[in-house]
């Protein structure tokens, strides 16, 4: 009769973020691929396990002026040029591996510049196959002998696995074989001759502490994102030769339990390493890549390829898998191969392609600054929104930094010269994400069965050819005689046996006493050695609780110095900024105090310059006042000279009225006005022409005009303050002329010649007025220049006084006064004339109406 099956207790229900208080920080490593050549210039230099050392190339120290110092940077381990793909593995990988099978999640990315190695450290090459391969063939060897037939786990559009009975997986295998073009069986597949060398692993590796109690399915699927989209690439897109239909990008959804996933996404059941990379090699010819000049073969995209890991129990007999959903584990490996960052100008790329790069390097710059936001809030407290939505790439993991599971990063740098500003920029990023920490995933609940059950109805023997105890002690009793009796009267055979049979029980009993002191031996010693150990375990107990507490204590004082750490770590980059803006601020400062000293050199050689300006003017000035002073005390003295000659003439006339007869003679005008004011001679800055026109107020008199050869041209009428207004009937005047008092630049600047009105005491004392004529011309500097070209001169003489000047004793009287007339017409009608520059005749020359008479 069997008994009844107990119904399976439940899984315990675990919240999301109750067993994560332990967080590990991103394990970043390091891997230098070689040199293209070996006689390339190196920036990379490899300094031990964990550090690398960048040196400036020498043209890009020249370049930006030597300003660039060698820096090194620390990783959790760095791996050489000549590391194997299988170190590699063993180091980075396997530990995913091995929590995968476990229950617990996993994320590993490759990250470096555009012909890093990227492709190659993930896939692999001919002959050394990468982390993926090596991935698959490690989960097969440790779970092979433990997979659940096909179509028993059947995913569903909801992120989480179905279970199906036996007979329904038969069904579902039956269906799909009997389809037009059904897939051969892993066991009958070939092997395709372009990836068989790089899943072919020589090295044997399998998981630890693998539960045989459960059985397992391995699903994989493959996208890629492109310009921010995601694409399938094991989607099946019937082909139409007329109407190619473009692939659908596929959108992201979140599960009950908070999880990222792609929806509709093709996930393929796999059964073996073969069929699981002949899968992934499918969705890898479809692909993008480009030939670029940095690389030709470079990835124009993201791949993920996500190897999922479904666990289930068996049921208590251990033959069936328990159906029950909720005692399904899902763990999930994700292998991303991201696309390269490069520079539009170093890769000459166009249209499409530059389109792709600006996309790639967006996505990878918003993957920075989640890794940024993550470590300031982790470090300082903050609680800052992570833009996890600014991208697809960092939307479709955000579970794995804000949720559980390991997190791994290869750094793929390349060594050469070239890449060194790439380089570094990749540096700085690993440097930031290697102290964003993510939670510790936990270890999966127990279901409550019994372990063992898979084997439990197997038929097992003894273990190799050991006796059986039995045997043994059967073997130390005497031999039985003979037993067969061939005589009625034989009275030997049965007495031997009837002995035999004694000893054997004497010696039965004798062993069974042996045994019960020896059992009782055994008890005795078997509870003073429990007492011993419970004493022990309750002194390491009690040791074990010391250090614990002294472990905790440690574990306290660790965090708090890790915060003060990180507290000084702050406030040395905030130094540092602090510094560097000042030694920024001294640099200005010291530049504006460089101009302001230079500014105020200048404006002293301008106030020098300036001060021996005005010296000279000063001096200038000073001799121009003591000639003034000079003029001025030489025309009070001829002032006072013509007076004493006016007074001497009135005598000379009184004399001669009382002398000779009465005739009537003209009287002489008065000429004290005239002789009031003396002209100055003016320090003229150019020479001017001039007409002379009839004065207004004068009496009306015939003149003959003569018309200036310049009379089309405008004027600067340069008129000196000083100059006296005469009472001559010929006057100057030039028509559409400007007149000035000073000559000043904006005049002459309007005009084309020049005349200046100049007027001095001639021999006789007489005003003398000369117009000065000139061309005005532009100088190369902007200014004008005046070219003087000739001499108007305007005189007026005195007939008594040219008589008187010309005796210097009195003459007899004439009776009929024919001279004195005759000297008064000659000296009213006397004109001047027009006179070219440089002439012969010299300024002081005069034309006379009528030829002058001689004296009888």
């Amino acid at each position: 009769m069997k008994s009844a099956r107990a119904k399976t207790p439940r899984k315990p229900i675990v919240k999301k973020g109750s067993q994560t208080n332990l967080k590990d920080p991103v394990g970043v490593y390091c891997r230098v691929r070689p040199l293209g050549f070996p006689d390339q210039e190196c920036c990379i230099e490899v300094i031990n396990n964990t550090t690398v050392q960048l040196h400036t190339p020498e043209g890009y120290r020249l370049n930006r002026n030597g300003d660039y110092k060698e820096t090194q940077y620390s990783f959790k381990q760095v791996f050489g040029t000549h590391t194997t793909q299988k170190e590699l593995f063993d180091v980075v990988a396997n530990p995913l591996v091995n929590d995968l099978i476990h229950g617990k999640n996993g994320l590993l990315f490759t990250y470096g510049v555009t012909g890093s190695g990227k492709t190659h450290t993930m896939t692999g090459s001919p002959g050394e196959g990468g982390l993926l391969p090596r991935c698959l063939d490690m989960i097969f060897n440790s779970i092979g002998s433990f997979q659940a037939k096909r179509y028993v786990f059947k995913s569903n559009d909801r992120n989480s696995m179905d279970i199906q009975c036996e007979v329904d997986a038969l069904l579902e295998r039956q269906k799909r074989e009997a389809m037009p073009n059904p897939k051969t069986s892993s066991s009958k597949r070939q092997v395709d001759p372009e990836f068989a060398d790089m899943i072919t692993v020589q090295e044997f590796c399998k998981a630890e502490e693998v539960d045989e109690d459960s059985v397992y399915g391995v699903f994989v699927s493959y996208i890629e994102i492109y310009n921010n989209y995601i694409y399938d690439l094991l989607e099946e897109v019937p082909f139409d030769p007329i109407k190619p239909k473009p692939p659908q990008s596929k959108l992201l959804r979140e599960d009950k339990n908070h999880n990222m996933y792609v929806a509709g996404c093709t996930e393929v059941e796999v059964k073996s390493t073969e069929e699981a990379f002949e899968v992934f090699w499918r969705g890898q010819k479809k692909r993008r890549i480009a030939n670029t000049h940095l690389n030709r073969e470079s990835s124009r995209s993201h791949s993920v390829f996500n190897i999922k890991l479904v666990q289930a129990p068996l049921d208590a007999d251990g033959d069936n898998v328990l159906q029950e959903k909720e005692q399904i584990t899902i763990s999930q490996l994700s292998l991303v191969d991201l696309a390269g960052s490069e520079r539009t100008n170093r890769t000459r790329a166009e249209g499409n392609r530059l389109r792709e790069a600006g996309n790639i390097n967006q996505s990878l710059m918003t993957l920075r600054t989640c890794m940024d936001v993550l470590r300031e809030n982790q470090m300082y407290g903050t609680n800052k929104m992570v833009p996890y939505r600014d991208s697809k790439l960092t939307h479709l993991f955000k579970n794995y930094f804000d949720g559980e599971g390991k997190v791994r990063m290869i750094v793929c740098v390349n060594p050469k010269a070239e890449d060194y500003e790439e380089n570094l920029q990749v540096m700085r990023f690993a440097e930031v994400t290697q102290e964003v920490e993510v939670a510790r995933p936990v270890d999966k609940a127990i279901c409550g069965l019994t372990p063992g059950r898979r084997y439990r109805n197997q038929p097992r023997g003894p273990v190799g050819n050991e006796p059986l105890v039995t045997d043994v002690v059967l073997q130390s009793f005497p031999p039985l005689p003979s037993c067969e009796i061939l005589d009625i009267n034989d009275e030997q055979t049965l007495p031997r046996l009837i002995e035999a049979l004694e000893k054997r029980h004497h010696l039965r009993q004798m062993m069974i006493d042996e045994f019960n002191k020896q059992s009782n031996a055994f008890k005795a010693l078997l509870q003073e050695f429990d007492n011993a150990v419970l004493s022990k375990e309750n002194h390491m107990q009690g040791k074990l609780n010391e250090k614990e507490k002294m472990i905790s204590g440690q574990k306290l004082e660790i965090e708090r110095l890790e915060k003060k750490n990180k507290t000084l770590e702050y406030k040395i980059e905030i130094l540092e900024k602090t510094t560097t803006i000042y030694e920024e601020d001294k640099r200005n400062l010291q530049q504006e105090l460089e101009t302001q000293n230079q500014k105020l050199q200048r404006q002293f050689s301008d106030k020098r310059r300036l001060e021996a300006r005005l010296q000279g003017m000063v001096t200038e000035t000073t001799m121009k006042w003591e000639k003034e002073c000079e003029r001025r005390v030489a025309a009070k003295q001829l002032e006072m000279q013509n007076k004493l000659w006016v007074k001497d003439e009135k005598l000379k006339q009184l004399k001669a009225i009382v002398t000779e007869p009465k005739t009537e003679k003209p009287e002489r005008p008065s000429r004290e006005r005239d002789r009031e004011k003396v002209t100055q001679r003016s320090a003229s800055p150019s020479p001017v022409p001039l007409l002379f026109q009839p004065d207004q107020n004068a009496p009306p008199i015939r003149l003959r005009h003569r018309r200036s050869r310049s009379a089309g041209d405008r004027w600067v009428d340069h008129k000196p303050a000083s100059n006296m207004q005469t009472e001559t009937v010929m006057q100057p005047h030039v028509p559409h002329a400007i007149t000035v008092s000073v000559a000043n630049e904006k005049a002459l600047a309007k005009c084309e010649k020049y005349m200046l009105t100049h007027q001095e005491l001639a021999s006789d004392g007489e005003i003398e007025t000369k117009l000065i004529k000139g061309d005005i011309y532009k100088t190369r500097g902007g200014g004008q220049s005046v070219q003087f070209t000739d001499i108007e001169t305007l005189k007026q003489e005195s007939p008594n006084g040219s008589r008187k000047r010309r005796s210097s004793t009195v003459a007899p009287a004439q009776p009929d006064g024919a001279e004195s007339e005759w000297t008064d017409v000659e000296t009213r009608c006397s004109v001047a004339v027009e006179m070219r520059a440089g002439s012969q005749l010299g300024p002081g020359y005069q034309h006379h109406a009528q030829p002058k008479r001689k004296k009888p």
